[in-house]
């Protein structure tokens, strides 16, 4: 497998692009199920989730085409993909497809709206927590599904052919949930309302391009959501938003090493919680027309606790990223996972490199260390792995991150865009 080898105590600066969102592109490829006339996607990031979403739409019969780069393109702009699901051939979504990745789970609802049925194996992904799909079945149920499990799969039909309105209150907060209900709603019968319902910008992303697909949805960014059912949706054009993690994890890089980089095309709105954090700890946050700017001088990173919530508070997915900051700090501070359980799993590796965590139950105690010293280190899942490399940027000597296909699943050419602002950083194949 490849890894990558780092060796820190450079400063970071210059200029680093954000890409798009991968948890907002990949709601968006699944709404392309929803109607036969094209859906373009512009921004969509190269990544390893996105590469897998493709082969499992291809295998329900969506047509997917990509623009090549015109001239005058930077490298790493995103792509402008469409996708036309004219004729759906296959309602089942098979293991060998979704074991690898959650979110192709959510083809469900699509296809269920759609075309009365759905088959789809029960999904994978990181090894975070349970993460059951309950919400989801219950709330297909709602609306008048029926549905079975059945050898690993989920087995759901409308009556009749098409879903029917309902009410659903979600028990907890989820975005998945959120968006497979949603998108099922738009093609029901009569009015859907769903309560408890997720905020965070992918969601309304997905939302606002439903409603470019034709949808009727009221409460767009609210914890309600009120959707009238329509016989059809067509086609439309939308972007997909930057992506907020990618740039709360390169704002705690250059929290971490020092230095002055314009995360361009990053929207501050997006993670304020997080920028609000980030300024607390000692660093600049400058707000500027074409992204955010970080600026941190020699001065100590501050210890502050963070309890870890559903959006707009502290994102969970930045939660690793913030604790192998807070390794370098100047005292202790407390980082509180109130979203999933089992996600203190990078906490054995940082402290390879040398950090100072204790954990009970859901929080973390950090003790910030002067120096953080490279070390070989293994990636257990996404944001655990990026923790890594920002904590091997300002670590002495080098670090070796082994199994980063973690990485390419969310971030893209996470070493070039480094290796643009001033890290040592490359990829050594396996």
């Amino acid at each position: 497998m490849d890894r990558i080898r780092l060796v820190g105590g450079n400063e970071l600066n210059g200029e680093l692009p954000i890409s798009g969102a991968k948890n907002a592109a990949l709601p968006l490829m699944i709404a392309s199920l929803l109607t036969k006339d094209p859906l373009v996607l512009n921004n969509v990031p190269r990544l390893a989730d996105v590469k897998q979403l493709e082969r499992i739409l291809e295998n329900h019969g969506v047509d997917i085409s990509v623009q090549g780069r015109r001239r005058g393109d930077d490298d790493m702009q995103g792509q402008r993909i469409t996708f036309t699901a004219h004729d759906i051939v296959d309602t089942c979504a098979p293991y060998e497809l979704v074991s690898t990745m959650r979110a192709s789970f959510w083809v469900i609802g699509p296809l269920l709206a759609r075309m009365g049925e759905a088959r789809v194996s029960m999904p994978g992904g990181c090894a975070i927590g349970t993460r059951p799909v309950d919400f989801y079945i219950d709330g297909l149920q709602q609306l008048g599904a029926e549905i079975e499990i059945d050898g690993g799969y989920v087995n759901a039909k409308a009556p009749g052919g098409r879903l029917k309105g309902g009410k659903v209150v979600l028990p907890r907060i989820s975005v998945g949930a959120t968006h497979v209900i949603m998108m099922a709603a738009t093609l029901a019968e009569g009015t859907s309302v769903i309560e408890n319902a997720a905020m965070e910008p992918e969601v309304t992303n997905l939302a606002e391009c439903l409603v470019e697909m034709g949808a009727k949805i009221e409460g767009v960014g609210t914890r309600t959501l009120t959707i009238q059912g329509v016989e059809a949706l067509h086609g439309a054009e939308v972007d997909v938003i930057p992506d907020r993690i990618e740039t709360g994890t390169y704002a705690m890089a250059v929290a971490m090493t020092g230095g002055n980089v314009l995360l361009k095309g990053a929207n501050a709105a997006h993670l304020q919680a997080a920028l609000d954090v980030l300024k607390e700890t000692g660093a600049e946050v400058i707000e500027e027309d074409d992204g955010i700017r970080i600026v941190k001088n020699g001065n100590a990173v501050k210890p502050i606790d963070v309890d870890v919530s559903e959006y707009p508070g502290f994102p969970t997915d930045l939660q690793a990223q913030y604790m192998a900051l807070m390794s370098r700090a100047d005292g202790t501070s407390t980082i509180r996972e109130t979203i999933f359980e089992n996600r203190f799993m990078h906490v054995s590796e940082l402290a390879r490199l040398g950090a100072h965590i204790d954990v009970e139950g859901q929080a973390a105690e950090v003790t910030g260390v002067e120096h953080l010293k490279g070390a070989q280190v293994m990636a257990t899942d996404l944001r655990a792995s990026v923790s890594l490399v920002i904590a091997g940027l300002a670590a002495e000597g080098e670090t070796i991150v082994n199994r980063i296909y973690h990485l390419d699943r969310g971030f893209e050419r996470l070493e070039d865009k480094l290796s643009r602002c001033g890290a040592k950083i490359e990829r050594v194949s396996g």
